[in-house]
């Protein structure tokens, strides 16, 4: 079997295992009735493989004993919505039922905070019903810890955004997402970063403070910060610059890693954002930009080395991208099959030594 490795240059590739599956709503259609997830090496081998029986969508998560977490895919079906870890053989080990949506994070004290959806009234954004962003913080013994509302946080949006972008934002609600009118894609726990330490030194509102939460908000063009555990949103960001947006998150210099899709500018690409400065630091983009282009889905994440993982979801094309532009690791999923949709949400890029517990289980 072709591998799906086009280029590798092994002098200049983060060596590791990358983890990813397309995304698969209904896997009974696929000729085992099973979704696939892959953990590949940087020739494309298949090094570990788990199966399950229900939507999944790939923001997985590889815990350091070798069990995997997995959600469904968002908008699957309630009786089966949620998040499962598997142990090597595929078998669920727990499981949380919840309408999960886009995106979870493992936190430092192996709580979990897991973004999920509500539909409700919400008369200050409109009549009739409206899908709100929803997050949740629980324990492994499924215990609610803290939880947050979107639909409560409009107004602080308001007042962080220019009477401009506001006014873009009421547009959108109003015309083109009424009910949807968030999409939130991302939930982002922040890590200890140079722009919090700047915002410190400075003695004003440290925004960026580690354990706050970035959130992203595809259909307004729009990601920002929730201050935890206060809630408030204290820094908003994006419309007339993000065109449909995902995975935005803080990096240790304190920049934002942004995967820019570009579904209505007809083109996609990668930035790196200075918040304080607010400008564009880092920028990829294909060559003609045209070549590069995930209207949906997709991500990017910045890799020990310096170089920057890109799932360019749409395509089912995963590469690796130096600082210079230069593409030194290239994957196409080649695994798919009837049930499978035929896109990749996200990957990750994990050490040898990370996945040494996994592959010693195998």
């Amino acid at each position: 079997m072709t591998t799906g490795v086009s280029i590798h240059d092994p002098d200049r590739a983060y060596e590791g295992y990358t983890l990813f599956n397309e995304t698969y709503q209904f896997p009974e259609d696929a000729p085992d009735g099973k979704g696939k997830i892959y953990l590949v090496d940087m020739d494309g081998e298949v090094a570990h493989r788990w199966e399950v029986e229900t939507a999944v969508q790939s923001h997985c998560h590889l815990l350091p004993n070798g069990n995997l977490l997995y959600p469904t895919r968002d908008r699957s079906d309630i009786a089966e919505a949620g998040l499962r870890e598997l142990d090597p053989g595929s078998n669920v080990v727990w499981s949380y039922h919840c309408r999960i949506d886009h995106d979870f994070q493992v936190m430092e004290n192996d709580h979990l905070l897991v973004h999920t959806i509500t539909d409700t009234m919400v008369p200050e954004l409109g009549p009739e019903l409206k899908r709100n962003p929803y997050l949740v913080e629980i324990d492994r013994d499924k215990e609610l810890h803290w939880e947050w509302f979107g639909e409560d946080h409009v107004g602080e949006l308001r007042e962080l955004l220019s009477a401009e972008d506001w006014a873009f934002v009421e547009d959108r609600i109003e015309n083109e997402y009424s009910f949807d009118w968030a999409h939130n894609n991302t939930a982002q726990i922040i890590p200890p970063n140079e722009t919090a330490e700047a915002e410190r030194e400075v003695g004003g509102p440290v925004r960026f403070r580690p354990d706050n939460i970035v959130f992203s908000y595809r259909s307004l063009d729009v990601i920002g910060v929730i201050d935890y555990p206060s809630g408030e949103i204290v820094w908003a960001w994006g419309p007339s610059e993000l065109d449909g947006q995902h995975l935005p998150h803080v990096l240790e210099n304190g920049n934002l890693l942004i995967f820019d899709n570009g579904d209505v500018r007809g083109w996609s690409r990668v930035i790196e954002f200075d918040p304080l400065a607010e400008e564009i630091v880092w920028e990829y983009t294909g060559d003609p930009r045209e070549e590069f282009y995930s209207p949906f889905i997709s991500g990017a994440r910045r890799l020990p080395n310096g170089n920057t993982l890109v799932c360019e979801g749409m395509k089912k094309r995963l590469f690796e991208v130096a600082p210079d532009g230069e593409v030194v690791w290239e994957f196409t999923s080649l695994f798919g099959e009837p049930g499978s949709v035929g896109n990749v949400y996200r990957c990750r890029r994990y050490s040898p030594a990370y996945v040494e517990p996994l592959l010693d289980a195998s």
